[in-house]
């Protein structure tokens, strides 16, 4: 019997500066201790092993953060310490997420040589004025640099662009997503722009510094996202992921069907299946957040982890449907089944259920339980409804 996959998540918690949307774990420090963090790294990822033994690594991915600031050797060094920790896949797929400036995109080369073999690049927008709303750091010129830098050096690689941003319309978001798919390998990420609170744009938004599209605008430039796409041969999977057939992040699929995977590094998340008095269950584990923080208690205890619970019964069935109704194929109901213990269908309250199904936002099938294109596009609204 073959060991159970796992996915391995390493958290890079510093950026040179914060985006403005961004309500990540991210900091920014005046300098890093490479070799410090590499050690804690290595540390914690020892503990994740003695967490999760056994098992078969699937996917490793460096996110962030900045995680192309890393060192490369910090980077090969986790790569090959989990190798030693675990069985790997013999095909693992290695992420890291990278900003396209020309510093970062000088170290792909030496990343690629440590191992990584998919890279994920925070384009965000293809014009100088929006890049400069966005606070990123780079010109639409070193974007499309780094994007010519990575066909060089990765057979996978990917980027991100988010949309409806003020001033934006159907007609020029369409523009820039045709230009976009000039550039495009076998995976695009686009994100609607949200206001979190607790960033910058939050503070913003509210004194009125800025209007979003309205949420018509909004609704047609998803939409027609998902035909363009589509007809480009990248059809979404999720609601905010494209690929061509094959090319999903395998990593990020873990996340959205349920799977198993550990977390290392400052707030990194983590869970795992085990069994609990109420049956099937996951252990969920949560690094403190604060790069300090961490750091002290990596090297103090050997790991830096600020909370563990059980996540069984009730909780289990809504955190897999909250992960597995964002994908465009939705839910198998035999492996939500085989993980929660309950057919996600039979979980549910039909009284709940039927009125989203009658409306034509969830769908049922023998084999799968999802939601519609429609259902997806108001998918916070659809599970406010579907749970408590």
């Amino acid at each position: 019997m073959s060991a159970e996959p796992l996915g391995v998540y390493v958290h890079w918690p510093f950026c040179k500066s914060k985006c403005p949307y961004c309500d990540f774990n991210s900091h920014v420090r005046d300098g890093v201790e490479q070799l410090r963090w590499r050690d804690a790294l290595l540390r914690e990822l020892e503990h994740a092993a003695r967490e999760a033994p056994g098992r078969r690594v699937e996917t490793i991915f460096f996110g962030g953060g900045t995680p192309s600031l890393m060192a490369p050797e910090t980077v090969a060094a986790v790569i090959a310490r989990t190798r030693t920790l675990w069985d790997c896949a013999p095909e693992v797929e290695i992420t890291l997420e990278a900003n396209p400036t020309s510093v970062e995109a000088g170290r792909f080369a030496a990343l690629a040589e440590a191992g990584v073999n998919r890279v994920s690049l925070g384009v965000q927008a293809l014009d100088a004025g929006s890049l400069k709303f966005l606070g990123r750091e780079h010109s639409t010129d070193e974007a499309l640099e780094a994007l010519a830098t990575a066909r060089r050096h990765f057979v996978r690689h990917s980027f991100d662009l988010i949309y409806a941003r003020p001033g934006q319309t159907p007609e020029t978001w369409a523009a820039e997503l045709e230009r976009a798919l000039g550039f495009a390998g076998e995976h695009l990420s686009l994100y609607q722009l949200t206001i979190e609170r607790g960033t910058r744009f939050f503070t913003d938004h509210a004194r009125g510094a800025f209007v979003l599209p309205d949420e018509d605008a909004a609704a047609s430039m998803f939409e027609a996202t998902q035909a363009r796409l589509a007809a480009a041969g990248l059809p979404a999977y999720e609601i905010s992921n494209h690929a061509r057939p094959g090319a999903a992040c395998r990593h990020n699929l873990i996340y959205w069907q349920y799977q198993d995977y550990v977390g290392i590094g400052p707030g990194a998340h983590g869970r795992f299946a085990g069994a609990t008095p109420q049956g099937p269950g996951k252990r969920a584990t949560r690094r403190a957040s604060g790069p300090e923080a961490w750091l002290e208690a990596v090297e103090r205890e050997g790991h830096g982890t600020a909370e563990t619970t059980t996540v069984a019964g009730q909780d289990l069935v809504e955190e897999a449907l909250m992960m597995g109704l964002r994908l465009v194929d939705g839910i198998d109901r035999a492996l939500f089944a085989s993980v929660t213990g309950a057919d996600p269908v039979d979980a549910l309250k039909e009284a709940r259920l039927a009125p989203l199904v009658a409306a034509g936002f969830l769908e049922v099938r023998p084999d799968r339980f999802g939601a519609t294109a429609a259902g997806r596009q108001r998918l916070n609204a659809v599970l406010e409804r579907l749970i408590a």
